[in-house]
């Protein structure tokens, strides 16, 4: 099996030219499985056709939403549920640290938001309250993506670091495509926040629980299963998260970084990997088995 630390980035034709290496994927979502508006009929098929031959496949998404309401997003985009396993999401993750915090008591939290992503709280022992009397901030991107940009939000993210809130970001992606556009997310917000003294919690790629909730998924269902190919677009998030956990990385070029990947040859991939502070052992233009 080749090392994720390989000097030369590999193209290859298809997932089956190293599927047999690997026992477990942990594959990204968006930008991979789907883009925003319909799934990727060619990647699903791969990640079914593994699943039939080697073994279990996680989903592990950014997306600022529990698990339950990925699947109900998946059913709209037509990506069928027999190419997965599992899906850990950040909101998952964020899910759960809200849950921990409202232990004590009801948790007054200033939401950042869409009403779209209040999966992340509902049913939990919290409110959402104005600053004056919030003691943590949710941050599951902008109100209105489709209009505003970050800098929209300079203002009000001053006003909280003032107050002291800890921010709480659902999900560390900064952009994310939605059919050919690309959208702010919520760690565009959290990078300023951070960049103004604000505390930021992140929660999902590239940060360690994520994969460690993974490892453990894959482990339930596959207990000998040792050898993990990780599949991603991200260079910041499915790329360097998997780069700091010692896993193999296939790079899907035609993602997020499509626009930077011409020429599409070993060395310029390897390249804009290494310019990005990240490596891969394989590339695809797109996933397909």
């Amino acid at each position: 099996m080749p090392s994720a630390l390989a000097m030369t980035t590999r193209l290859l034709a298809g997932l089956s030219d190293i599927a047999p290496d690997y026992d477990a994927l942990i594959c990204d979502v968006w930008g991979v499985v789907h883009e925003g508006h319909r799934a990727h009929d060619v990647a699903c098929d791969a990640l079914r056709r593994f699943r039939q031959t080697r073994g279990p496949v996680i989903l592990l998404t950014n997306a600022p939403r529990v698990p339950s309401a990925v699947e109900e997003q998946f059913a709209g985009l037509a990506v069928p549920d027999d190419c997965y396993d599992v899906i850990i999401s950040s909101g998952g993750a964020a899910r759960a640290e809200m849950a921990r915090r409202a232990k004590s008591g009801t948790l007054p939290f200033y939401y950042l938001g869409t009403g779209r992503d209040t999966s992340i709280f509902d049913g939990l022992d919290v409110e959402i309250a104005p600053l004056d009397a919030a003691t943590v901030m949710l941050c599951t991107g902008m109100r209105d993506d489709d209009n505003e940009v970050p800098a929209d939000y300079a203002g009000e993210l001053a006003r909280v670091q003032a107050k002291g809130l800890t921010m709480l970001c659902a999900n560390p992606d900064l952009v994310v495509h939605r059919g050919k556009r690309l959208y702010w997310c919520a760690g565009a917000l959290a990078r300023d926040y951070a960049a103004i003294g604000g505390e930021v919690i992140y929660y999902g790629k590239p940060h360690g629980p994520v994969y460690d909730m993974a490892r453990s998924e894959i482990a339930a269902l596959a207990p000998s299963a040792s050898r993990f190919l990780a599949i991603g677009d991200g260079m910041p998030t499915d790329i360097k998260g998997a780069n700091g956990q010692g896993l193999d990385v296939l790079f899907i070029a035609d993602g997020i970084h499509a626009e930077e990947v011409e020429p599409y040859n070993p060395e310029h991939v390897t390249a804009l990997l290494g310019d990005g502070g990240t490596h891969a052992a394989y590339a695809l233009r797109a996933l397909k088995w």
